[in-house]
This record gives structure tokens, C-alpha cells and sequence, in this order.
């Protein structure tokens, strides 16, 4: 059995990568993303798939791989095909960021791989998740007895808040049927799928009236939290969004936060892309309900241009968050000697996860919140200047005046249908990849959208963008 263990040692070392080769490795890989940084100007914002199967020809196996050869079937198949998120031209979706110092960040932690789930064993891990959560709660209201999660993303930190909601009204799977949830239309996806992974799928889903820039229309939430309690009925949660994704609405979250207080209603804000705007001058008006929320949600990969993979939830009423999380196991029964700090795995579903708090720590540090405020008012900037440059174009019509940093327009041609040819004109703008845009149908009528988040889209780009539409315009027009 000896002579079996150190034969197995000699070759399970190769894993315990050599001083030597950590250099070359290193190197190799740094000169592969400081190419792709500095191509990156040059670089189009969306190439179509190619070359996927070329990755599937080179299946996983017990031989291995020149690190070069490697690299090359990255570059080729993974990151040269697709959107490109790091591109200033990426604005079509809600963009993720990844700011430089943040990988810097995941390095660190991915080396060191310090466990954060638990404050035993993560003690400055789980502390500094915390001080970040803590400043989250200081930027939007929240008071000290707060607490929360750094998650994977919105769709967790959503489903946090929904288990968090149902458990503090004590609901029973005998009450789900007369129990009610409150929201419009315009939600994000993983609100109605968190809605039904936490057993809620019997629930009564109230839809609520959008006014002209698709908010919610508070007087219409309260006469249908009057008849629904007239009826019997349970209401025990509304969901308001902050930025939604379609159109980057603001929902009118004072006077919702005022009803749910009256009411005795869980009142949950979705604020995974529009958060962290309430650190500019130009829409903290907009956001300043935030603070009345009992949970809500913000992406630092969102707001601070973080990596993907960069979310967080926080519950005002932080043993509420810990009752819907918090279990035992023996196993873990060394881990209850410290209890200084909350554990990450007693305030989220998650035990095991990766130390996400240092990418956003060390950015934040490095740089200052000031480059970060700067950011995030030049997208509100950019937005409204797109906004207002379109609509004197010739045959362009906006939606309405952006409240954050989407914006929705379309171009009426003179013979045909509208619909068909913005169909046409956003694909048209793909194929070119220059830059990315992306589009959405409300009540019946194709947009097309621009979304300005990417921390590289400047002045420039936006011009681009409105250069590159002109062009296809006339091709389409032609044809």
C-alpha cells in the first residue's frame, strides 16, 4: 500500500504547480488578456459562433496539454466568439463590468482560497464581506441591525428575499393559495422562477397597472390590496423594481414603501441594475425609496463594474434573514465558537462559495468610490444624450425619456411595416458587431434598446452607435 500511496503522490504533485512553471504559466496567461486588453479598442462588440465545435474536438482526457495550445482553443473558441461583454460597444443587455483590479481580486482569492462561507474558518474573509454589505446598507438607508449576502447574482439574491418574505409572515403551504404578491409586468424573470422555487407557485400573482414609462401605478396597488383583503385574501408581498430590464424603469418606491408600511406588507425591491445610481446627484431623487424596502436587491457587477458573478441581497431586519437560513449540522459544531460576525452560509442557501468579496474589496480600495460615482453619471449622461440625439434624426421616434440609462427608440420608415424593419435594422447592427444593440416588443410595438452600463462606453461610442444605425438605415431602405 506504501509503495501504491507514493506512487500516486508522484504523480498527484503535478498539481502543485513548481516556482518555475508557476512563471511561465503566469506569463503565458498574462500576455493572453494584456493582448486582449489592448486589441480590445479594436476589437467588435459581437461575432457570430464559428468556431464552438472546434472546442467539442478537444474533449477532456487523461493526456495533457502544452499551455499555449490551451490558450490558443481559448482565444479561438471562447473568447473571440459571442458578445463581448468588455467592450465599450456592449449596449444592448444590462452590461456586466470587469474592471481590471477586480480579477486582480479573484486571483488573490482563487490562490489563497480563503473559505468565506464561515466565520470560524474565514474570519477577515467573512469580515470584509461584511463591511461591504454594511456600506451597501449605509449608501441606500438601511439601518445597522441589517444584514445580507454577497450572491452569485440577482436571481439568488432574489430568491433570498422571497424565502426571507414568506418566513417572516409565517406562511404555511395551506396559505399560499389566498396569499398574494404584488408586481407589474415588467419584473425580471427570476422574480416569478424564485417566486416558485420557494413553493409560492400556488400564490395569487397580482399584476399591477404601468403608467406611460411602465411604472407602477400605486393607486391601482391599492385598491387591489383593498379588494384582495375585502376577498379574504392574504397580501403579504410586493415587488417593486429599481431600473427595470426592459425600459430601466424607476417604480415609484416612496409611495409604495408608505402603502406596504400601512398595510403590513413585505415590500422587496429589485434593484439589481439600477442600486447603486442612488451615489449620483443626477437620479437620487429616484431612488431615495429604497430605504423604506425590507429587502432588496443590487449587482455590484451591475452598478460597480464588477465581473460577473457579483450579487447581493440585504434584509433590514437582519434575524429574520438568519430564522430563514440559519441550520445546523454536526459536523459543524466547531464553527459555533465564534460569533462575532454573521456567517455567509447562515444568511443565504449556499455553504460552500467562492470568496466573492475580495474583487469588489480591492477595487473599491485601490480606486476610490470616486471614479465609480464619476462612471455612473456619465451613463445617466450618455443615455439622455443619445436620447435627445436620436429623436432630431429623420424618421427615428424615442420611447419615453429614459429615468436611468436604457433607452428605447425606433425608426419609422416611409413604406412598409415599422416592426419588421426594426427587426431588420437591429439585426442588421449585430451582424456588423461594431456595436451591440438589443430590443424588446411592448404592447405590440418592436423597440430597439440602448443600454449604457459598460464602464468603456464613452462619448464615442454612443456616436458610433448612432453612426452605425444611419448606415443601415439607408442599406435597408435600398433593398
Amino acid at each position: 500500500m506504501i509503495d501504491k500511496i507514493k506512487k500516486f503522490e508522484e504523480i498527484a504533485r503535478e498539481l502543485d504547480v513548481p516556482s518555475e512553471k508557476r512563471t511561465v504559466y503566469r506569463d503565458q496567461m498574462v500576455a493572453l488578456t494584456e493582448s486582449f486588453l489592448d486589441e480590445l479598442p479594436n476589437m467588435k462588440a459581437f461575432v457570430p459562433d464559428l468556431k464552438s465545435s472546434k472546442l467539442v474536438d478537444s474533449p477532456i482526457s487523461d493526456d495533457s496539454m502544452p499551455m499555449e495550445d490551451v490558450l490558443a482553443l481559448l482565444k479561438e473558441t471562447v473568447i473571440e466568439p459571442g458578445l463581448n461583454p468588455a467592450s465599450g460597444g456592449h449596449l444592448g443587455y444590462i452590461p456586466g463590468g470587469g474592471i481590471f483590479s477586480a480579477a486582480l481580486g479573484d486571483y488573490a482569492a482563487a490562490i489563497t482560497n480563503r473559505y468565506a462561507g464561515v466565520f470560524f474558518t474565514g474570519p477577515g474573509a467573512v469580515r470584509m464581506e461584511n463591511m461591504l454589505l454594511n456600506w451597501m446598507a449605509e449608501i441606500i438607508g438601511y439601518p445597522k441591525n441589517s444584514a445580507g449576502n454577497l450572491t452569485s447574482g440577482g436571481s439568488i439574491a432574489n430568491l433570498i428575499g422571497i424565502v426571507t418574505a414568506r418566513d417572516a409572515h409565517g406562511l404555511k403551504a395551506r396559505d399560499f393559495e389566498r396569499s398574494v404578491i404584488y408586481m407589474t409586468n415588467q419584473v425580471h424573470h427570476s422574480i416569478e422562477k424564485s417566486i416558485s422555487i420557494a413553493g409560492l407557485k400556488e400564490a395569487e400573482n397580482r399584476f399591477i397597472n404601468v403608467d406611460s414609462k411602465f411604472r407602477m401605478d400605486v393607486d391601482h396597488l391599492e385598491r387591489s390590496i383593498e379588494e384582495d383583503k375585502a376577498n379574504g385574501l392574504n397580501p403579504f408581498a410586493i415587488i417593486a423594481s429599481a431600473g427595470t430590464t426592459d425600459v430601466g424603469a424607476v417604480d415609484p418606491l416612496e409611495g409604495i414603501g408608505d402603502l406596504a408600511k400601512h398595510y403590513g406588507i413585505w415590500y422587496h425591491v429589485d434593484a439589481a441594475y439600477g442600486g447603486f445610481f442612488c451615489m449620483v446627484d443626477e437620479v437620487k431623487g429616484l431612488l431615495k425609496g429604497q430605504k423604506k424596502s425590507d429587502s432588496i436587491v443590487m449587482d455590484p457587477h451591475k452598478g460597480l463594474f464588477l465581473p460577473y458573478g457579483s450579487g447581493a441581497v440585504l434584509v433590514k431586519d437582519s434575524q429574520k434573514l438568519y430564522n430563514s437560513h440559519n441550520y445546523f449540522a454536526n459536523y459543524m459544531q466547531d464553527t459555533q465558537k465564534s460569533t462575532e460576525e454573521y456567517s455567509p452560509a447562515d444568511l443565504s442557501p449556499e455553504l460552500t462559495k467562492h470568496f466573492r468579496g475580495l474583487r469588489q474589496w480591492l477595487p473599491l480600495k485601490l480606486h476610490g468610490l470616486t471614479p465609480f460615482k464619476a462612471a455612473l453619471s456619465e451613463k445617466i449622461l450618455l443615455a439622455r444624450y443619445f436620447y435627445e440625439k436620436i429623436q432630431t434624426l429623420d424618421g427615428f421616434e424615442v420611447g419615453h425619456e429614459p429615468d436611468l440609462s436604457v433607452v428605447l427608440f425606433r425608426y419609422i420608415p416611409k413604406h412598409g411595416d415599422a416592426n419588421e424593419f426594426n427587426e431588420k435594422l437591429v439585426d442588421e447592427v449585430q451582424k456588423d458587431g461594431t456595436v451591440f444593440l438589443s430590443s424588446t416588443t411592448l404592447n405590440g410595438i418592436f423597440y430597439i434598446r440602448v443600454a449604457v452600463l459598460c464602464f468603456r462606453s464613452h462619448l464615442d461610442i454612443i456616436d458610433l452607435a448612432i453612426e452605425k444605425l444611419l448606415e443601415k438605415v439607408k442599406i435597408i431602405s435600398k433593398n
